[in-house]
Parts: C-alpha cells; sequence; structure tokens
C-alpha cells in the first residue's frame, strides 16, 4: 500500500511539474489507450462470434446468386467491416491530438519563462528552470503519446482490411 501510495505521489509531482496541459495530454493517452484496449478485445475474441454469425446467416439462404442476394453479401462485409473500423477514426484523431497538445504545453511554459524574466529583470537561471521544464515535459509526452498510438492505429487499420478480405472470401458469391 506504501509503494502505491509512493508511486501515485511521483506521478502527482511529474503532471505538476509539466503543468495543467501535460494533466491534459495524460487525460488524453488514456482514453486514447482505453478506446485501443476496447478494440483489441473486439479484435481477438467479440469479432469470431460475429463472423460466425454472419457466415451462418449467409449458408442459411435458400438461394444465393440473386442480384438481392449479392447485394445483402455486400451488406454483411459492410457491417463487419464498420464493425471492425469502429473508433478506429477517433484514436487517429487522438494520436494527432497528443502532439498538439504539446505543443500549446511549450508556448506556455515559454510564456512562464517570459514572465519570470519579466519579473527578475535578468536571465536567471533558476528562476527560469520551472518554466522550461513546464516547457519541455509537456511536449515529450505528447510525443510519446502519439508515437505509441501511431503504431496501434496502424495495426489496427492493417487489421480491419485484412478482416474485411477474409469476410469477403468467406461468404462465396454463388455462380449461375
Amino acid at each position: 500500500m506504501i509503494l502505491f501510495i509512493e508511486m501515485m505521489n511521483r506521478i502527482q509531482e511529474f503532471l505538476d511539474t509539466g503543468g495543467l496541459v501535460l494533466s491534459v495530454i495524460a487525460a488524453v493517452i488514456c482514453f486514447m489507450w482505453l478506446l485501443i484496449f476496447e478494440r483489441l478485445f473486439f479484435y481477438l475474441h467479440s469479432y469470431k462470434t460475429v463472423k460466425e454469425n454472419i457466415i451462418k446467416s449467409w449458408f442459411n439462404r435458400s438461394e444465393r446468386h440473386s442480384w438481392n442476394a449479392q447485394h445483402i453479401r455486400i451488406a454483411y462485409i459492410s457491417r463487419a467491416s464498420e464493425m471492425l473500423k469502429t473508433n478506429v477514426t477517433l484514436i487517429q484523431c487522438l494520436v494527432v491530438l497528443c502532439p498538439l497538445l504539446g505543443l500549446m504545453g511549450t508556448v506556455t511554459g515559454m510564456i512562464e519563462v517570459f514572465d519570470v524574466m519579466a519579473i527578475s529583470g535578468s536571465g536567471n537561471a533558476r528562476s527560469m528552470a520551472s518554466g522550461v521544464s513546464r516547457a519541455t515535459i509537456p511536449t515529450m509526452a505528447g510525443m510519446v503519446g502519439s508515437l505509441s498510438g501511431v503504431f496501434m492505429v496502424t495495426w489496427l487499420q492493417r487489421k480491419t482490411k485484412r478482416r474485411t478480405e477474409q469476410m469477403e472470401d468467406s461468404l462465396p458469391m454463388a455462380h449461375q
């Protein structure tokens, strides 16, 4: 329990050194990874059931070669594809937002540095140190969060494309 409290205190100190923007970046990164884990769970567990139900529905049809049946097949594939794509665009937006928030942290930190310089009237390094850390820490956090999300978004997009193609192959078109 003491270890947990100490860890939480260190995290709070880190968030304090980066200012309010760092807390916002942390919240965005947590939300992004929550969505990523939800997608991973869907891809690795839930999608199997969805795929089986769609394939079962397709093969339970008495006829699969008419114009209407082919459009029903296309609708099945589209439904599966949309289920796979759910929240991927939102995750992409959060990936793009992270470095922008880091840049905002840089600007607010530099404003703090300039305020200290205006008040103290000199370039005292000690008085500018907190502003510089407020400028660099959010930038680093935004870039790290963005990079971690970029890899996962790329993986999710590849998986979505591959599984959509597999769904197309699993629902064969009957020939006349």
